[in-house]
């Protein structure tokens, strides 16, 4: 659905074949956004959540879905104070920024970013103060022992991000699509 150049829009005669900016925007893609928070131990080991409402993806980072009018990094840092108790002061370090189509399970695209939150002393995993209505326990193991805890995709998602890390180099994960 077009129209005739010359039909005014908000920024003034569009050209032959441009709709106007709602009509646009109604056609292209929608998509969800997240903040999350990548810990280690002193050991670098990652440290994860586990959810109570989710069996398809039961160990996350702390973190969740933006408001509105919220950026990435205020959802990262709302979200990890929310579910551990950990306020993070920043400035924000990206490791990786994530990306995941549509799928039965969820109608929207997924686009997602996972700061840095450095590595955290046994004192500090201890006093981890759990939200009970979205996780039941925190856990922190070495890369290999996550493999068999979580979806394969996820675990690629987790080396990913480790590895970006280790290097300073944020990574690029573009292949964790709803199922």
């Amino acid at each position: 659905m077009t129209h005739e150049a010359g039909t005014p829009t908000a920024a003034g005669p569009a050209p032959r074949g441009w709709l106007p900016t709602e009509e646009y925007a109604a056609t292209l893609p929608k998509a969800s956004v997240f903040g999350a928070v990548f810990f280690t131990d002193e050991d670098d080991r990652p440290l994860h959540l586990r959810a109570v409402y989710e069996t398809g993806h039961p160990w996350q980072w702390p973190g969740g879905t933006a408001d509105p009018g919220e950026r990435p990094w205020e959802t990262a840092v709302r979200e990890t104070e929310e579910e551990t108790g950990i306020w993070m002061p920043g400035p924000p370090r990206l490791l990786a920024a994530v990306f995941g189509l549509p799928g039965a399970r969820w109608p929207l695209a997924t686009t997602g970013f996972v700061f840095d939150g450095g590595r955290l002393t046994a004192r500090q995993i201890a006093a981890v103060t759990l939200d009970p209505d979205e996780h039941d326990e925190v856990r922190v193991l070495p890369l290999d022992d996550w493999r068999p805890l979580m979806p394969g995709k996820d675990f690629a998602r987790l080396r990913a991000v480790l590895h970006a890390r280790r290097t300073g180099m944020p990574a690029y994960f573009d292949t964790w699509d709803w199922d």
